[in-house]
Order: structure tokens, then C-alpha cells, then sequence
């Protein structure tokens, strides 16, 4: 088993820069997921690791060794692909068995490795059949039974789930999970999915324009994200932002967003009081914001009204959509609630888990 390290990493193509000067210490055994919107360097990341790409600057190690210039075939990672790139005229015996065979693997190890990785994906009545007969799933399955096979110090996966249904792909994050656990094994996971990311991922790094934004766990991503981008990205639906200003009145500090005027929590006020008459952006996600008849006891609670423009019931919940004078907002309220198109609310924001960042900088304040 090894521990990666990204250190000062940077990609450029021409006047492109796809990776950033990007450090980050992926843990012996650690499932790190790298998460981010389309573009923002986090396959690019992976592929420098794999080898498949060069780097401009920086260097990469897995566990001590320095693998700038080291084949991809000698890395000892295993990679699985979005596109699962079977061999269409090979069994699945024999498409796992592919790679050992060209390593002069002996028959009798192939056969045990194959047998073993079939096993543990559940795949071993499939052995014998071509890719054109197995579903999505199945084929999957294979595609991570071939990287299992290689039994490699880091596993590498590039969006695999992407190919796969909704009820699917939630099947394959939790046998991805489990298999984790099972093997004991350095993970670096790509996706563009923040749900795939929390669920998953032991630690997050998140990437915008290829810089690296925050890495932590996926609880502290979501209660304490460092910026405006992590805090509208992690989440869904997305936080909600308004626009404000920061200003002290009678002695006390409040944010102004036109609409109206919060105050800030007693225990906080000495925090936020240097920063009194900036711009900020005030952030309260969905989940915060409540129905006020069933709003979670011992909230500190500020009230307002809005306008009801859309309601989707959910079972567990309805995702509501708000407006006020200035601003649309969603928020996600108990089924019992008596919201309805076209009437006006009374709507409770939980202001123990409200965000501010600095309107210029978009950074958190804390």
C-alpha cells in the first residue's frame, strides 16, 4: 500500500492552465475524492498520477518514489475509466486475466487473482460470458475486477458510475465503499457529482479552474467551507446567497440584505463586529430554512415572509420555492406544511447555521 503526494503540481496546455500549483497528501489507505465542476482539472490531476499525461512543474510520489518520469506500467496503480474499454470478442475471464497475462503472470496465480476479484464483486457466474451480454452494472463490475486483479498499491477512478442509471449508481457507490474497506487500499476518486463525493470520500479536495479551493472531510466541507464556491457547490440544492452589508445598530450587529434585516446571534457579534460596514454575501442552505409551525426546537429562528412560487413534494420533504421583494431562495420544508403556489409564507431561517463571505474576496468569515 503507498500514500500519494501532490507537490506543487502545475499543468499547463499552451496558455492553458488546466492544474495550478496544486499540494495535497493523499494517506496510506485513504479514499480522497477529487470534486469540481467540468474543466476544473480534476481528471487532469488524476491522469499526471497515472502517467498518461506529463507534468509541466512539480512532482508526484507514490509512497516515496518520485514518479515524474517512471512508465505508466511500473506505477503499480490500477485505473478504472468512465468508459469501461472492454474487450468486446474476450469473456470476462479473459478480459480481467488481460493485463497479468501480458506480465507473464503464472496461470495458476491468474486463475486464483480472477477467481478472488469475482468473488468479492459478485461477478463469478459471469466468468464465461462476452461484454454484449452483460447490463451496465455487470459491466462495471468487470471494469473494477480487471484494476482489482493487478491487486496495485492505488486504486485510480475516473467518473465510473457516470455510464449507469440513477438507482444504479447508488448500488455501485455503496459496493465501491464496501470494496474499499475490504481491500484496504490507497483511493483517488474523480467525479463531478458532490453527492458521489460525500458519500464516498473519506476526504474531498475540491477544484475550481484548476486551483485547489479546500481539502477536508466531507462534514467540515459542508459546515465550514472556506468560500462562496465550496459553500454553493457542496450541498444540493445549492446554498442560498443574498447580498448584504455587514452594519452595527443600537450597538449590535446585523446583516442587511434590503429585504430585511437579521440580527446576528449574541455569541457571535464580537467576531463579526471588525468587519462592520463591508459587503458580504449572507448563505443559509435549504435545509436551514423552515416552515416556522415546524421548525426543529431551539433554533435561533428569524422570520420573515416570501411568496410560495413552486412546490415539489418529495415524500420526506417539499422543496419550496421562495421570493421576496430582492431575492428567490428554496427552502425545504416538513410535507405537513401548508405552503401552496401563489400565497405568501411565514419562512424561519436557522441563523445557527448561517454563512457570510466577504463580497469582494468571497472568502468565509468566521
Amino acid at each position: 500500500m503507498a500514500s500519494v503526494t501532490y507537490e506543487n503540481v502545475t499543468k499547463r496546455f499552451g496558455e492553458v492552465i488546466a492544474v495550478s500549483n496544486l499540494s495535497i497528501h493523499v494517506e496510506d489507505k485513504e479514499f480522497l475524492v477529487f470534486v469540481g465542476p467540468s474543466g476544473c482539472g480534476k481528471s487532469t490531476a488524476l491522469r499526471m498520477l497515472a502517467g498518461l499525461e506529463e507534468i509541466t512543474e512539480g512532482n508526484i510520489f507514490i509512497g516515496d518514489r518520485l514518479v515524474n518520469d517512471v512508465a505508466p506500467k511500473d506505477r503499480d496503480i490500477a485505473m478504472v475509466f468512465q468508459s469501461y474499454a472492454l474487450y468486446p470478442h474476450m469473456s470476462v475471464f479473459d478480459n480481467m486475466a488481460f493485463g497479468l497475462r501480458l506480465r507473464k503472470t503464472p496461470k495458476q496465480e491468474i486463475e486464483r487473482r480472477v477467481r478472488e476479484a469475482a468473488g468479492i464483486l459478485g461477478i463469478e457466474s459471469l466468468l464465461n460470458r462476452k461484454p454484449k451480454e452483460l447490463s451496465g452494472g455487470q459491466r462495471q463490475r468487470v471494469a473494477v475486477g480487471r484494476a482489482i486483479v493487478r491487486e496495485p498499491n492505488v486504486f485510480l477512478m475516473d467518473e465510473p458510475l457516470s455510464n449507469l442509471d440513477a438507482k444504479l449508481r447508488v448500488q455501485a457507490r455503496a459496493e465501491i465503499s464496501k470494496l474499499h474497506q475490504r481491500l484496504g487500499t490507497t483511493f483517488i476518486y474523480v467525479t463531478h457529482d458532490q453527492v458521489e463525493a460525500m458519500t464516498m470520500g473519506s476526504r474531498i479536495a475540491v477544484l475550481n479552474s484548476g486551483v485547489l479551493q479546500q481539502v477536508d472531510t466531507p462534514q467540515n466541507l459542508y459546515d465550514y467551507p472556506v468560500n462562496k464556491f465550496v459553500a454553493g457547490f457542496i450541498g444540493s440544492p445549492a446554498m442560498n446567497f443574498f447580498e448584504a452589508r455587514l452594519e452595527q445598530r443600537d450597538g449590535t450587529v446585523v446583516i442587511d440584505t434590503e429585504d430585511f434585516v437579521l440580527t446576528i446571534p449574541k455569541e457571535q457579534q464580537d467576531s463579526y463586529r471588525p468587519h462592520v460596514g463591508k459587503a458580504v454575501t449572507f448563505g443559509i442552505r435549504p435545509e436551514d430554512i423552515h416552515d416556522p409551525d415546524f421548525a426543529p426546537p431551539g433554533i435561533k429562528e428569524y422570520k420573515t415572509e416570501a411568496r410560495v412560487e413552486v412546490t415539489e413534494l418529495m415524500g420526506n420533504e417539499v422543496v419550496v420555492y421562495l421570493d421576496t421583494r430582492s431575492h428567490e431562495f428554496l427552502g425545504r420544508f416538513d410535507p405537513r406544511t401548508k405552503a401552496r403556489v401563489g400565497g405568501t409564507i411565514a419562512v424561519a431561517f436557522n441563523l445557527d447555521k448561517m454563512h457570510i463571505f466577504d463580497a469582494n474576496t468571497e472568502e468565509a468569515i468566521r
